[in-house]
């Protein structure tokens, strides 16, 4: 039997376990701590109104670090640092890595099957839509090809699309994806609003002209003044405030509800309900609003 030696008896427990407020590494590039945590946490609350959840340790550090290498700093702390001390270009990047952008054409089918019916009943409107989170464009290409389906020749519509993301806002404007990857879509759509790529572009495709022509793009920030002047018939502000706290979505619903017209239809994502908002927007049916 071996016993300790006098020294080792007296030796404290060996602990891996790094304090809650302390610098955590655990083999990661730079040093992570529940500071720079809260610290990003209050940063992007402050400038999008995003809520971020303790759980989101890991996504904020794989995606704020890819900051600190783009920008040459060596800790979290040093970027925040310049970060908060620099009112340029890389708050919209800082913001860009901590948005989430996920969509696919004709996502929540049952939506695009309730727009459809609106637009048939009223085929002499001219009918003004916002696309507020366009992300790649996926859901804005759905609304607008619903829309010339149910209007036909003669029809007139315009979407206004935004996102806050200025990187996937740009793929959306260019309207090229892959072939192999877009679901959703059936034969004849893609036929009707899309040209495949030859050559050097084999395997994109791109949304035609005469549907881009109905599209407007811009940067818009939900928890800031909107940019708008005439009122929208529709809004599609789907998952988006699944994303804010209650006294943000409160704001942003306020904001939504001024730039719509009255009777005007909100549709929104799945996981979204705004009972506690009856006097701005009445539930209609699955996930959509009518502005009141």
């Amino acid at each position: 039997m071996l016993t300790p030696t006098p020294s080792a008896a007296r030796r404290p427990p060996v602990s891996f376990e790094a304090p809650s407020d302390g610098p955590l590494a655990q083999g990661r590039e730079f040093l992570w701590s529940d500071a720079d945590f809260s610290r990003i946490k209050s940063l992007i609350y402050k400038k999008a109104g995003i809520s971020l959840h303790d759980g989101k340790h890991a996504m904020v550090y794989s995606r704020v670090s890819r900051r600190l290498r783009d920008t040459g700093h060596a800790s979290f702390k040093t970027y925040l640092d310049w970060l908060e001390q620099h009112d340029g270009a890389e708050w919209q990047e800082f913001i860009n890595a901590l948005t989430t952008n996920l969509t696919a054409f004709f996502r929540e089918q049952h939506h695009f099957t309730i727009l459809d019916e609106m637009l048939r009943a009223d085929r002499n409107r001219n009918w003004r839509i916002w696309c507020s989170a366009a992300s790649t464009g996926e859901e804005p290409y759905s609304i607008a090809m619903t829309a010339t389906e149910a209007l036909g020749p003669r029809g007139t519509f315009h979407i206004d699309n935004s996102d806050i993301d200025t990187k996937v806002l740009a793929t959306a404007a260019r309207g090229v994806y892959k072939a192999d990857g877009v679901k959703g879509l059936s034969a004849e759509q893609m036929q009707r609003f899309f040209m495949r790529g030859k050559g050097d572009n084999a395997g994109l495709m791109r949304v035609k002209p005469e549907l881009q022509k109905h599209m407007a793009f811009q940067t818009v920030n939900l928890i800031q003044d909107l940019p708008f002047r005439d009122p929208f018939d529709v809004v599609f502000c789907r998952n988006v405030m699944i994303y804010f706290d209650a006294a943000t979505q409160r704001q942003v619903l306020e904001r939504i509800h001024r730039v719509m017209k009255p009777g005007g239809m909100l549709f929104v994502g799945h996981a979204e309900n705004f009972s506690d908002a009856r006097n701005l927007f009445a539930l209609r049916g699955k996930t959509v609003y009518e502005r009141v």
